[in-house]
C-alpha cells in the first residue's frame, strides 16, 4: 500500500482501486497510516492526495533482517538434520535389489 504513494501522489479513490477497498475503507487505512507518519495526505478541493511520508521503516527492516538470518540459519541447520535422517534410514535398508 505504500509503493503507490511513493512513486507518485496518488488519490484515495485511485488507491481504493488500486487495492479493490471501499472508499471508506481507503480512509481508515490512511488514517492509520497518516498517524505512523508513514503516509502524509494534503485536501486539493474535493480530492486528498496521499504521498510518502517522512517517517522512515528503517528499525522494522532492520528487526525483520534480524529474524530472517535468524530463521534462514535453522532452516539450514534443519537440512542438515534430514539429510543426516535419511542417510541412516538409508544405511538401515541397506542395498536394495531390482
Amino acid at each position: 500500500m505504500l509503493e503507490l504513494p511513493g512513486q507518485s501522489d496518488a488519490t484515495v479513490t485511485e488507491l481504493a482501486t488500486a487495492f479493490g477497498m471501499t472508499l471508506t475503507g481507503m480512509k481508515k487505512h490512511i488514517g492509520v497510516l497518516e498517524r505512523a507518519g508513514l503516509v502524509a495526505t494534503e485536501k486539493q478541493g474535493r480530492v486528498r492526495a496521499c504521498r510518502l511520508g517522512s517517517a522512515r521503516l528503517e528499525a522494522e527492516a532492520t528487526w525483520l533482517a534480524t529474524y530472517c538470518a535468524l530463521w534462514s540459519a535453522r532452516f539450514e541447520e534443519l537440512d542438515d538434520v534430514l539429510a543426516e535422517l535419511k542417510l541412516r534410514d538409508a544405511a538401515k535398508e541397506g542395498p536394495r535389489d531390482t
